[in-house]
């Protein structure tokens, strides 16, 4: 069982700086439209790069799956580019598929921005998965 506490230093903890994208959100769209040319992003900031703490067994199924042991949670949406989510809102991802330039949190629909520094902590999938919208 996930506890208030856990949850709480996921979101609001301590956790090692990780400096993401540090140009123009312009920049870093184009680079995204670049690298990843008709997918769905997100730019974000206020940013949590989740490494999910996960058993041999459960790293082995999410590789074979093509996915990474890792999520995302940004406190702040700044643009949606197909209008899911509005400015302002947060944003928890499904499982990661490639981390890519520092900035760049790719999963199977949406490639997540990383506008300028945020933090980068281990959390236990329950615990990071718990967080739901609505």
């Amino acid at each position: 069982m996930v506890t208030l506490n856990e949850i709480s230093q996921l979101l609001y903890g301590t956790g090692d700086e990780s400096l993401g994208w540090q140009g123009s959100e312009e920049e870093l769209i184009s680079l995204a439209a670049k690298m990843f040319p008709g997918k769905a992003f997100c730019v974000v900031k206020k940013w949590i790069l989740i490494d999910l703490t996960v058993t041999p067994v459960e790293r082995e199924k999410l590789t074979s799956l093509g996915l990474l042991p890792a999520t995302l949670f940004a406190h702040e949406i700044v643009l949606d580019s197909k209008g899911r989510f509005q400015s302002g809102m947060w944003v928890r991802s499904n499982f990661g598929k490639s981390f890519t330039e520092g900035c760049m949190f790719e999963t199977k629909s949406t490639v997540y921005l990383l506008l300028g520094s945020g933090l980068r902590k281990e959390a236990s999938i329950g615990a990071a998965f718990s967080m739901k919208a609505g």
